[in-house]
């Protein structure tokens, strides 16, 4: 889930940061997108809106915690793969330009999880169960163990599941793992803050 582009970003304000050049967030957004399209979100964090390739990201206003089960698939999923399939997938389609909703900004806003669950949407997703899938599986045995709301993180493999609060986030992802539908599980609680330097102590 972006693990590189979050390396990335972290790598980037390290060396403005130790070599004093003193560009800070804003000014490293040019050279983070240069690097991958993730690499700007992962500079800001907490809860953007994204154009362009991705790299064009500005602050979303939102309110509230949002509880996330994280599934890891076993093996991988080669995103070049998916986004092929997914050409194959709409040829001879129209396919409309993307835009921001207005619902799932205003639910945002409003940090209701249940309305943030119901505009979970990712195009990559159906590319990504034609080549694997179990994954479509995995999603929708989540969503019948009570996740509000899952999908495909990206273009896969991982998948994400939205739930109702902190209680509810472990009692799904024990249900996952007990019901064998995964093994591999994880919560995880956002919006988390993006890149950051960290003052230490010195250790001897």
């Amino acid at each position: 889930m972006a693990g590189g582009s979050a390396d990335a970003a972290a790598a980037l304000l390290a060396c403005d940061t130790l070599w004093g050049v003193g560009l800070g967030v804003e000014g490293l957004h040019e050279y983070a997108a240069r690097l991958g399209s993730d690499v700007n979100f992962a500079l800001i964090g907490g809860t953007a809106l994204g154009t362009g390739r991705g790299e064009n990201v500005c602050a979303a206003l939102t309110s509230g915690r949002y509880e996330w089960v994280v599934v890891q698939a076993d093996g991988g999923l080669s995103t070049p793969a998916v986004f092929r399939e997914l050409d194959r997938i709409r040829e001879g389609q129209q396919v409309p330009a993307p835009e921001s909703s207005a619902e799932m900004l205003a639910a945002l806003r409003a940090g209701e999880s249940a309305a943030v669950a119901a505009r979970l949407d990712n195009d990559l997703e159906e590319a990504a169960f034609s080549l694997r899938p179990e994954l479509r599986s995995v999603r929708d045995a989540g969503l019948m163990l009570g996740a509000l709301g899952g999908l495909v993180s990206g273009s896969g493999p991982t998948i994400a599941f939205l739930a109702s609060d902190a209680n509810s986030a472990n009692d799904l992802a024990a249900a996952l793992v007990n019901s064998g539908a995964a093994t591999r599980v994880h919560t995880a609680r956002g919006p988390v803050s993006g890149a950051t330097v960290v003052e230490c102590e010195d250790r001897p």
